[in-house]
This record gives C-alpha cells, structure tokens and sequence, in this order.
C-alpha cells in the first residue's frame, strides 16, 4: 500500500518540477542597465558619429629608413621635443668606420691633385721655355712637341685628379648622410605619445603595425568623425557640431570644423557596436575644440553630433519609377 501512495507523489512532484523549469526559463532576460547614459542630439535633425581624438598634426607614427639595433633612446612618453630634436638613435660603429676609410680616400685624392699640380707647373714651365727660343735651331722639333705633349698630359692628370676628388668627397658624404639616418629626429614640434623601442632591440625599417615612436602636436586637439556615406549628402560644413565624452555625457564641447578630407574611404574606426558594418564606407571630417574643455587623451572615443538638413517634403514625395519608360 505504501509503495502505491508514493509513485504518484513523486510523478506529481516531477511533473510541478518540470513544469516550474518550463515557466523560468521562458521568462526575459532583464536587460542591464547601461554603465552610462547615452548622450542625446540637440538638434531636431542631426548626424550622429562616432569621433577619434588626435593631434593637430596627426598622429605621427616614427619609424626609421634604415634598420639596425637600437643604441640609444633619447625620449620618453610625455616628453616635449622640437622639430629637428633626437628620438632614437641606431648602432653606428660600421658606418663611422667606413666614414673613416673615405676620409682617408679623400685626403689622398686631395694628395693626388697637389702631386698633379706640381707637374703641370714644372711641364708647362718646359714648355715655355722651349717655345722661348728664338733660335730654333737650339732645339728640335721634335723636342719641343714632346713638351706641350707633356704640358697637355699633365694638366689631363690634373684633371682626373680632381675628378677623382669630387668622387671621394661623394663618397664621404655618402656615408655622413648614413649617420644622420641613423639618427631619428623629431619632424615637427610635439609631445611624444609612445615609445615602443628599447635600447639593444632591433628596429625593422618600412611601415609597421604598431610605430616604434608615436608623436603629435598637442597644442590643438583635432575630432576626426567617420560620417556615414548615406548621410554625406546631409552635411553642411557650416552646420553646428557638438562632442560628448564617451561614458560621462556631462562633458561636452562646441566643436568648430578644421576641414573635410574629401575622399570617401572604407570605415577603419570601430566602436564595437554589434549591429556596426565593416564594409561602410565614410567621409571623415575633422573639427577642432577647446581641450580645456573636455579631460580627454589622445586615441579617446567621442560621441559627436551634427546639425543636418531635413529632407524636404517634395523630396519625401519623388515616386521610386519602376520597369521600363512608357
């Protein structure tokens, strides 16, 4: 009797068990509320991007023409340096021994030109000479066109030799010009933004992924803002603009525009928005705020808005022509 009571307790209590399970899991997910509230257009009709923060000068990304392990680093992040001040610098014990050998080529062509010299005087004076005798007699013919025979080969001596001077004075400046590559200077006035090189690492020549020195100029922070290519027909360059600081919308600040690159390229700029397309293309424009407005840094997201024309009703009214003309 016992066993009868029990199998139906338990098949009531499985099956107000599964149905409990059925109705949770059916049940929303609460959404999470936002870290930080949205920024919102004050315009009726806007255009709503996302903005890069850069330098005025652009970020510049340092590299080097030349590779070769580091032999010194002359900066820090944070560093202000003027244009034509040292960054980084390469080994260049191979290139001032080599500076060494072509100073020595040149002085011994310069050498070559004074042996050169020499002898066109000494020829020429012969020459002289023999052309002075009124007595022809005194000397042949033949002896004297051996004289300006050598007068002539010692001044093409001469010559050779001073060409060969400019060619040693090439070569040294050859390799002084290597030296100072070797050098990595600072193209324009700025602050050092990053520093990926150390001392005794070896520094690849060409374009790379990450920089091995990052420098801009602070003094004027630029917004660069990805505009959709739908919405490019809806700008205006005379339009107002506004940026809101990605994560506190309290921040905010009149953006006035620096100017327009345009050119529509491929979106590079992600926000990382799900819903976001890799294959829109944008016109970027830059615009130009008070950086004592806004505590922001270099690389930092902003949420920037537009003022846009409206569409006009008698465009809203244009029919989509379908098929093919009556």
């Amino acid at each position: 009797m016992k066993i009868k009571h029990i199998l139906p307790l338990l098949s009531a209590a499985g099956f107000a068990f599964a149905a409990y399970t059925v109705m949770t899991s059916n049940q929303p997910m609460p959404i999470a509320q936002a870290v930080a509230e949205p920024a919102s257009a004050p315009y009726q009709a806007f255009i709503a991007g996302s903005g890069i923060v850069e330098a005025q000068s652009q970020n510049i990304a340092v590299g080097t023409p030349l590779s070769g392990v580091v032999s010194q680093v002359a900066v820090k992040v944070g560093d202000q340096v003027k244009a034509g001040g040292l960054l980084f610098a390469l080994d260049d014990r191979d290139s001032r021994a080599q500076l060494a050998v072509k100073a020595a080529d040149l002085a011994k062509a310069q050498a070559e030109v004074s042996v050169a010299k020499a002898t066109l005087n000494d020829s020429e004076s012969l020459s002289r000479m023999a052309e002075a005798v009124s007595d022809r007699r005194a000397i042949s013919g033949e002896e004297l066109l051996k004289r300006r025979n050598a007068a002539q080969i010692a001044k093409a001596r001469l010559d050779s030799a001073t060409a060969q001077v400019a060619q040693a004075q090439a070569n040294w400046l050859n390799v002084q010009t290597t030296l100072e590559r070797l050098q990595i200077k600072a193209p324009v006035d700025g602050e050092v933004l990053q520093v990926n090189v150390r001392v005794g690492e070896f520094a690849q020549a060409g374009a790379l992924n990450t920089p091995l020195l990052l420098l801009g100029n602070l003094a004027q922070l630029h917004v660069r803002v990805d505009i959709d290519e739908n919405d490019a027909w809806r700008f205006d360059k005379n339009s107002k603009a506004v940026a809101y600081l990605r994560g506190n919308r309290n921040y905010q600040a009149n953006l006035q525009l620096a100017y327009v690159e345009p050119f529509v390229v491929p979106k590079q700029s992600l926000t990382g928005d799900s819903s976001e397309r890799v294959d829109t293309r944008v016109l970027q424009a830059l615009y130009r705020f008070d950086r004592q407005q806004l505590p922001v840094y270099v690389g930092q997201q902003m949420d920037v808005f537009i003022e846009a024309k409206a569409e006009s009703p008698a465009q809203q009214a244009i029919p989509v022509q379908t098929g093919k003309p009556q």
